[in-house]
């Protein structure tokens, strides 16, 4: 190509090789090294004036290294009055940073953009974005293009009963990728859930939190605060005091017959009980008429009728031991609230023959102990976030107390007590998403640690298939293998093919893919460079070659054709 110069980073240049070669083209020549002092340096050796400049530079170990070598290359190219700038970047870093998962987090990946367009880039070329919104944030076109048609072609090629496989995701952030090879693919597709065991949060913050006053001065009312606790503790002592005289009472009275003198006599308690609990809401006069038998709710005695009471209307000790033995009665919902009716057995009966869903069955749970599928029986561990001892990245293991626990600020001490500590909020991301939350390395962790149990879910049927579990990139091993061993333990898979279009392969990542006997290949792409050591450390690694890709991106790009073509599927 005329009136084109490629340039090469020092991340990958065994893929500019290989697109130079495609297009026939020789490499540019530049300088890049460093000082004494750790600066980059970067001096270019070929004009670039009037020319249509492409700097291919891509993620590596040194991934810090290779931006500011782009950006450097990129002000260089521009201050030699080059034509225009392409950056292409197979792997774009900082991709996993697109969003804030904390109110103090960063858009790294935005700030890249920003820093990209700055130096003076006019287009960037680049395959499969960690989140494809990433493009809003460039202010220059983006060319993402997809190694779909490339990991689609290899499964045809390589896996004979293709047509029955079924493509898995191995999080719910994955399912758009999934589906849109199912599409192409015209196959089944499934999700692969995977989530810690919480400890049941507190349902009402009337169980433990004290709201003040605010007097006209700004500080706390505490004059209106101890005169409404006398109140109600006024109102509330008579009624926990003849507890144990109304639940024997009553009893004794289910069967005698009523004169009008004892209706009269109800009628009275009545008017008395109203006029007690007038200043109370509507919900807590409902449980003190359910606690005194005073409503349309029948009175019981048991644990299931005094978890409803107010917590400050008395403990269990105050119930007498001579009405422990008395019957549990139902609960009953509301008047004007039709039941669902039930048969025999207890369960709810099926509105029609056809109006029970049959996809219930292709739900499958199973449990993960350190990213491992274990048997139902399998004891759990000593310390699990059902019991309340971890929850949501709070504090270290062990359990915690409310003398543990930090107090307030003085700002917030003026709305709610220390007492509602123990009122803890779940950890969402913002805006209440949770999958803004948890990122990948949080997930891995999770799935390690020995002290926390992990519940998954597999839905769709993959039950004597082979199954295609797909994503864009594979960093750690955990959630791949806790992924397989699902469908092939539970879900009664035969085979299992990990492929994904950026290989990183942290750490003994790969070795850990390998020695998984559930997974039978890992396909990945050379977007990402592998290091030959790390290759030869599997017999079960493919990795697909992209230059073929890139050049013709290239190509068309400097002649002004359309690239619509690549993102079609060939036999």
């Amino acid at each position: 190509m005329r009136q084109t110069c490629i340039f090469s980073g020092s991340s990958h240049p065994a893929l500019v090789e290989a697109i130079c070669g495609r297009l026939g083209q020789k490499r540019a020549d530049v300088t890049l090294g460093t000082f004494s002092n750790g600066e980059t340096r970067v001096e270019v050796q070929t004009s670039v004036r009037d020319q249509d400049v492409f700097i291919v530079q891509s993620g590596s170990g040194q991934i810090n290294d290779n931006i500011m070598e782009l950006l450097i290359m990129i002000q260089a190219c521009r201050g030699g009055s080059s034509k225009s700038i392409t950056a292409v970047m197979p792997y774009f870093p900082y991709s996993r940073q697109s969003k804030k998962k904390t109110h103090r987090g960063a858009i790294t990946a935005r700030m890249l953009a920003n820093l990209m367009y700055v130096a003076g880039v006019n287009h960037v070329i680049t395959i499969d974005l960690h989140a494809s919104q990433m493009q809003g944030f460039f202010k220059c076109p983006v060319d993402n293009l997809m190694a779909e048609p490339l990991l689609s072609k290899w499964l045809r090629m390589n896996i004979p009963d293709w047509p029955e496989a079924v493509v898995v995701s191995k999080n719910p952030g994955g399912t758009k990728r999934v589906t849109s090879m199912a599409d192409a693919l015209k196959l089944s597709f499934g999700i692969v859930t995977t989530d810690r065991r919480r400890a049941t949060g507190m349902g009402s913050m009337q169980g433990s939190a004290i709201f003040e006053s605010m007097g006209t001065d700004g500080t706390n009312d505490h004059s209106a605060l101890e005169g409404d606790a006398e109140d109600a503790e006024g109102r509330i002592r008579p009624m926990a005091s003849s507890r144990e005289y109304n639940f024997a009472h009553q009893q004794r009275q289910q069967n005698a017959p009523r004169s009008n003198g004892d209706v009269d006599g109800q009628q009275r308690r009545t008017s008395m009980h109203r006029a007690a609990t007038a200043g109370f809401s509507p919900t807590a006069r409902t449980r003190l008429n359910t606690l005194n038998g005073n409503g349309d709710v029948p009175a019981s005695p048991s644990p299931l009728s005094r978890l409803t009471r107010p917590e400050s209307a008395g403990t269990a000790s105050s119930v007498s031991d001579g009405v422990a033995n008395l019957s549990l009665l139902r609960t009953q919902t509301a008047p004007g609230i039709e039941q669902p009716p039930h048969d025999s057995d207890g369960y709810e009966e099926a509105e029609g023959e056809h109006d029970g869903d049959e996809r219930a069955r292709d739900v499958i749970t199973g449990r993960l102990i350190q990213g491992h599928i274990v048997e139902d029986d399998f004891p759990s561990p000593s310390l699990s976030v059902r019991s309340g001892s971890i929850q949501g990245g709070v504090g270290q293991r062990g359990s915690r107390s409310s003398e543990d626990e930090p107090l307030p600020e003085p700002m917030m001490q003026s709305f709610m007590s220390t007492t509602s500590s123990r009122m803890q909020a779940l950890q969402h991301g913002l805006g209440g998403t949770g999958d803004a939350t948890a990122s990948d390395e949080e997930e891995e962790e999770a799935l390690k640690d020995p002290y926390i149990e992990s519940t998954v879910t597999l839905v769709g049927n993959v039950k004597d298939q082979p199954v295609l579990i797909v994503d864009d990139i594979i960093d750690k091993a955990g959630s791949w293998i806790a992924a397989a061993e699902t469908v092939i333990k539970r879900g009664g898979a035969t085979k299992v093919y990990c492929m994904a279009t950026h290989g990183l392969f942290g750490g003994d990542s790969l070795r850990e893919l390998d020695m998984c006997e559930e997974i039978e290949a890992i396909v990945v792409t050379d977007a990402f460079p592998i290091p030959e050591e790390k290759r030869r450390q599997t017999k079960k690694l493919v990795v697909l070659d992209v230059s073929g890709l890139l050049a013709e991106a290239i190509r068309r790009n400097h002649h002004g054709e359309s690239i619509s073509q690549l993102y079609q599927h060939f036999d």
